[in-house]
């Protein structure tokens, strides 16, 4: 079971949801699970991508053939294949009978782990192991177990597959409640504290007052209307989903839930972007042996832009991608991101760069790392179509140290944009922490982009500089932008509302 502690260790908080599939899930927005351990019973991962699945009926086995596997782990009794390449743990089914009922609660307790009838009861004992390996209590919030059937399932859910007579279902269902409750009795003063989220006598938190927990809704004065900010926050995802669809949608989620206004990929058509010696260079990674094994797993392929674009297109983020050379940018363009980056790393392939510029519609964005005026010059001749052309002040160190940040440059693509207002600075953070990023929007900065990961992996490149999005730490970085937006105001002088004079006359 190391597995279910390695998984837990990438989240810093003392939270787990245990997601089922009752129609109350709906009300729960998606972004509260972000940054927490969710455990998902048989395809309940259809709602959320659960980090660990529990299943032990083959008709899950078909729900995810058809929509594809989610989860980072699973625990079934079954001969299930995940399409994501999970890892599986395989335990023995306990078929519930009147004999076994005892049992299946003393279980709970003990040091046997089984795939239990009560599909709830496994998960909590998953809950307890977590809580064993972080070695501190855990709060459990138990999403979508409403014991209603006739209630239905959530609406995300879609098709069922489970072929079973209707009665049948709705007494398994119904009898679940009283284990349930048994269960919340045997759990007292244990190392979980299980909070039912719903509108059940014994529901200690309506999904609406969940929601407000995670997601506290932020007061404005109606006289002032919904703020409007004008610096765009971009979470830079680099290559750490690993190509893993699952993880990519888990950064996604949680970007938004921090209050990025985008998330951006990379893109590189690897064949021909590194040597022959460079793919075939030795290199350590869960993909293979081979720089050539890693560098294809991070890739995203066409069905993974699809998927990322639906998804930001549901929750209400924007996306766009770093593409470092040719045959990635006519790829990319039969898609929709946003804009298009050029990053620091490409500055010196100026038959590339110049056949963007030509050809680009969208908003261009380069970052500016490892380059000197004379580039800028060259940038400003060579994007003359471009309508929208953003210069992140960048330095290629990671980290960043600061006396190498040189954020006044940042003032000095300000003052660009007052001459040509096509052009909007920018900042690409390398350096640790906010502050930087916070001076850069005080110089004029109207775009700033942070590097973030979901968890630590030594083996991912940028995990150095990178803000872990399973802890709030990004959260925090976008408040501080928010904060210095507001503090920073406009160049207009004025006298405000706050003002008064202590001495009239």
């Amino acid at each position: 079971m190391n597995q279910i502690g390695a998984i837990a260790s990438t989240y810093n908080t003392d939270t787990i949801f245990i997601l089922g599939k009752g129609p109350s899930a709906d009300l729960v927005p998606p972004e509260v699970y972000a940054g927490s351990l969710v455990i998902g019973l048989n395809d309940a991962e259809r709602i959320y991508p659960a980090d660990i699945s529990i299943f032990h009926a083959d008709w899950v086995k078909n729900a995810l053939a058809e929509t594809g596997s989610r989860a980072r782990l699973y625990l079934t009794s079954t001969d299930f294949r995940p399409s994501n390449n999970a890892e599986v743990l395989y335990a023995p089914h306990k078929p519930l009978t009147q004999e076994s009922s005892d049992l299946m609660i003393q279980r709970l307790l003990s040091d046997t782990f089984v795939i239990e009838d009560l599909l709830f009861l496994s998960a909590l004992k998953v809950a307890r192991l977590a809580a064993s390996f972080r070695g501190r209590p855990q709060t459990v919030y138990m999403v979508g177990f409403d014991f209603r059937p006739e209630l239905g399932f959530a609406s995300a859910v879609g098709k069922q597959h489970e072929n079973i007579a209707q009665d049948e279902q709705a007494f398994r269902i119904e009898i679940q409640e009283n284990f349930f409750l048994n269960a919340l009795y045997m759990l007292r003063d244990t190392d979980i504290d299980v909070c039912h989220v719903g509108n059940r006598n014994f529901s200690r938190l309506s999904p609406a007052e969940l929601a407000e927990r995670f997601l506290p809704i932020q007061k404005v004065d109606a006289s002032e209307g919904a703020r409007q900010w004008g610096v765009s926050v971009i979470a830079e995802l680099t290559t750490n989903h690993f190509g893993d669809r699952g993880r990519l949608e888990r950064m996604v989620r949680a970007a938004k839930a921090a209050g990025a206004d985008y998330v951006k990929v990379q893109k590189r058509d690897v064949a021909s972007f590194y040597s022959k010696e460079q793919l075939a260079a030795p290199y350590k990674s869960p993909f293979g042996k081979t720089f050539a094994d890693y560098r294809h797993q991070l890739e995203l392929d066409g069905d993974d832009f699809i998927f990322l674009e639906n998804l930001c297109n549901t929750i209400g983020i924007k996306w766009f991608a770093s593409i470092l050379d040719e045959p990635s940018y006519r790829y990319l363009m039969d898609f929709n991101p946003a804009m298009v980056k050029l990053p620091s790393t490409i500055s010196e392939h100026r038959d590339y760069l110049a056949i963007v510029a030509d050809t680009c519609t969208k908003p261009v964005v380069l970052s500016t790392g490892m380059t000197d005026q004379a580039y800028e010059q060259w940038v400003l001749e060579t994007f003359s179509k471009s309508e929208q052309l953003y210069l992140l002040q960048c330095n290629s160190a990671y980290p960043t140290p600061a006396h190498d940040c040189n954020v006044g440059v940042v003032r000095h693509y300000h003052a660009l944009s007052k001459a040509n207002p096509r052009i909007i600075p920018g900042y690409s953070s390398h350096d640790f922490g906010w502050f930087g990023s916070a001076l850069a929007v005080a110089a004029g900065a109207r775009m700033v982009e942070k590097h973030v990961k979901l968890g630590n992996t030594e083996w991912a490149h940028f995990d150095a500089v990178a803000i872990d999005l399973t802890t709030g730490d990004f959260k925090d970085y976008v408040t501080k932008i928010r904060e210095t937006e507001i503090v920073v105001g406009t160049e207009e002088k004025q006298i405000n509302a706050s003002e008064h004079h202590k001495y009239r006359k």
